[in-house]
């Protein structure tokens, strides 16, 4: 069995609202194990055959809709992944860890539209932004609840949905990916 994490999107925001205990039922009850949250809402690790992460998002946001009524999209990532979103973020070392933050995305930010999110988002806010493999880093510099640079207007010009998670989170769930 491989060990994962889903960062969920969209979970505990809006209308969206489920508990934590019930999430772990029901993956539990779909084969999963040794299921827990971490850190917060939306952050699930668990155990699965090993298989590509990509058909692990699509049954983990099915699974969702199916049970609880409500769209999201699941980033499943395995220990080396989470250590790449932390270690390849080019902001890590020179923002706060809390500012620093891993959007990822359930598909490839393409060329074009990563250069409307940068002419779009040029003079509205200090933030910075670099494209990853799909992912994106952003340092929100002055906090992410005065920033402008909102999931919405992210994925309006990249065309993907995307969740984010801060360095500190990232570390604590890979920390615990790895005891």
């Amino acid at each position: 069995m491989a060990r994962y994490v889903a960062f969920f999107a969209s979970m505990n925001v809006g209308g969206n609202r489920l508990k934590m205990a019930e999430l772990r039922e029901v993956l539990e009850r779909e084969g999963l194990e040794d299921v827990e949250t971490v850190v917060a809402s939306g952050n699930v690790l668990f155990s699965y055959d090993d298989r590509p992460t990509d058909g692990l998002s699509e049954m983990l946001a099915r699974m969702v809709k199916e049970y609880f009524r409500f769209e999201t999209f699941a980033a499943v990532c395995n220990a080396a992944q989470v250590r790449a979103a932390i270690e390849d973020n080019p902001f890590r070392e020179s923002g706060e860890e809390k500012f620093v933050h891993t959007l990822f995305l359930d598909g490839e930010a393409d060329k074009d539209g990563f250069a409307k999110l940068l002419a779009d988002h040029a003079g509205r806010g200090a933030e910075k932004i670099a494209k990853g493999s799909r992912c994106l880093y952003i340092d929100y510099v002055d906090g992410v609840g005065s920033s402008r640079l909102t999931g919405d207007f992210i994925e309006r010009r990249i065309g993907t949905r995307g969740t984010a998670r801060n360095m500190r989170s990232l570390q604590r769930i890979l920390d615990k990916m790895e005891e």
